[in-house]
């Protein structure tokens, strides 16, 4: 055998399948489209390379030995999968397949990521996600240590990362009053758990606060303040909390109220109401979500994912 020749080399490997299909060396060789001396030449030497005899040869037959028989299958095992190769290095060339691993924050599982989500399974099935809900500080943390691919978060961006990262603002929205089902009957509000009337925050200047932590969410924490300072007041915190989740279920416990972004009405909890600020809508009080990714690492399937983003920025000023 050839010495530069690899010991598993495809080629023989498909040279074996063929013989033990037709158990005949030149039949073989005519569907190979080759003489039957280098194919005997060949076989030869892959049993050498194996170091074990695939076939008993006789003047008038051929057969498999029993390592043979076993081998057989996952030989062709290997060769389908050699075969598959081409095509998926195609598919991930082309962003149609692969994995995608995506961190949010809470807020956004209410109303942003269903909808992209739904759009890029659309267009690319094919890809595997891997989502994980997290806080912006620490999706930035996980994003920089290459750990996800990309993340929906609450600007703004660490200024010592802002290099290494690219931002794509996607939605803006409102904050809302969650509280009490109790409250909202003491303001004549009652149910439903949602509606357009509107709540003034002077209303709840003697409520409690149950708010994120400004060292995890600036960006939504200044709104909130923003919110309160705008009604000429200053809120009492009772409750800090990490998830929206949370919060909202301390809200249902009766410890407080909340400000939260407007898709978070979505997030039903027995007794808690949601009802939109009396109060002229300030672009400074908005709550934005965008995608943020390293700058320097953009995969096909992170193209294609970034595309439906910046489409849904596009067509969608809020949510």
């Amino acid at each position: 055998m050839d010495p530069r020749t690899p010991p598993f080399d495809l080629r023989l490997l498909r040279y074996f399948v063929t013989v033990a299909e037709e158990m005949h060396f030149g039949r073989a060789a005519v569907r190979l489209a080759m003489t039957q001396p280098p194919l005997s030449q060949a076989i030869r030497g892959l049993e050498e390379a194996l170091g074990v005899a695939l076939f008993v040869r006789t003047k008038r037959s051929v057969e498999l030995t029993p390592v043979g028989k076993d081998l057989l299958p996952e030989v062709r095992r290997l060769l389908a999968s050699a075969d598959a190769l081409r095509p998926l290095a195609q598919s991930l060339a082309r962003g149609e397949a692969g994995v995608l691993s995506l961190a949010f924050v809470s807020t956004a599982d209410y109303g942003l990521l269903p909808a992209l989500l739904h759009a890029f399974g659309a267009r690319h099935p094919g890809v595997r996600l891997q989502l994980t809900e997290a806080t912006s500080d620490v999706q930035i943390e996980e994003l920089v240590a290459g750990r996800i691919d990309a993340g929906l978060v609450i600007p703004p961006l660490p200024a010592r990362h802002a290099g290494a990262l690219s931002y794509l603002p996607v939605a803006r929205e409102p904050l809302v009053v969650a509280m009490p089902a109790a409250t909202a009957r003491e303001l004549g509000q009652g149910e439903p758990e949602w509606a357009d009337t509107g709540v003034e925050l002077t209303a709840l200047a003697g409520a409690p606060l149950i708010v994120f932590p400004r060292r995890l969410a600036p960006g939504l924490y200044d709104s909130i303040m923003g919110c309160y300072g705008a009604a000429g007041l200053t809120p009492r915190i009772g409750q800090e909390a990490i998830q929206m989740q949370t919060i909202v279920s301390l809200v249902s416990a009766g410890m407080g109220v909340a400000l939260v972004p407007r898709s978070l009405r979505h997030l039903r909890r027995t007794g808690v109401v949601y009802r939109p600020l009396r109060a002229p809508e300030d672009p400074a009080m908005l709550v934005e979500t965008g995608l943020v990714w390293r700058a320097a690492e953009v995969s096909p399937v992170l193209a294609g994912f970034i595309d439906i983003v910046r489409s849904r920025a596009q067509g969608a000023g809020s949510v």
